[in-house]
């Protein structure tokens, strides 16, 4: 079963501070679409950090969660990016990067002390971030003649849907955006009225 909807910032979210023995870890989380807003982002925080030594970081992208990647920047193996890409999970969310950037205080935290530092200060941040939940639509073309134009706007209004588009010119033409969840059932009720064209748009 496909997910129906899927969380994501609306905006960066506020750097927050988590310290352990004299350890900074410093936490970001920004709304991200590609690659590109990714690297922008890292390259951000290295040039306002110049002088930290970690740039840990998850990223998840895709409204169905597809796409994901975890970097310890020379911490111990799946001692940060992992811990701060289960943050991600545990919020559900995606198209965000989080960022942990570390200044080491000189005392060694060890893998575990590592752990629950990056996975607190991931959790931090994306508490103080703004999370909204979409719903994930699809969209169907309908064509008909003038005098089924009523006919598609009562089913428009019964079924509580949006129009995307309308062209009225010579025929009638609506595009309309339905929940994924409810796709089918609408589709079928465009369907059984006799004269409308109903296409899916991929």
């Amino acid at each position: 079963m496909k997910p129906a909807q899927y969380k994501s910032l609306t905006k960066p979210g506020k750097e927050i501070l988590f310290k352990d023995k004299g350890s900074k870890f410093y936490g970001y989380c920004f709304p991200v679409e590609n690659e590109e807003d990714i690297n922008q982002a890292l390259a951000l925080l290295k040039e306002k950090h110049h002088k930290a030594r970690h740039f840990c970081y998850a990223w998840q992208l895709g409204k169905t969660y597809d796409t994901y990647k975890a970097n310890d920047d020379g911490e111990p193996n799946n001692s940060a990016g992992m811990p701060i890409y289960g943050q991600l999970q545990s919020f559900e969310v995606t198209n965000c990067l989080v960022v942990v950037v570390r200044y080491f205080g000189g005392t060694k935290l060890g893998v575990g002390g590592l752990i629950s530092a990056y996975k607190a200060t991931a959790k931090m941040a994306l508490e103080n971030a703004k999370i909204k939940t979409h719903t994930i639509n699809k969209q169907i073309q309908i064509t008909c003649e003038y005098d089924l134009m009523n006919k598609v706007m009562r089913l428009v209004k019964e079924l509580n849907l949006n129009i995307i588009e309308q062209d009225l010119k010579i025929r009638c033409k609506f595009i309309i955006s339905i929940r994924q969840n409810d796709f089918n059932k609408v589709k079928s009720r465009f369907e059984q009225v006799y004269g409308l064209e109903v296409k899916t748009l991929e």
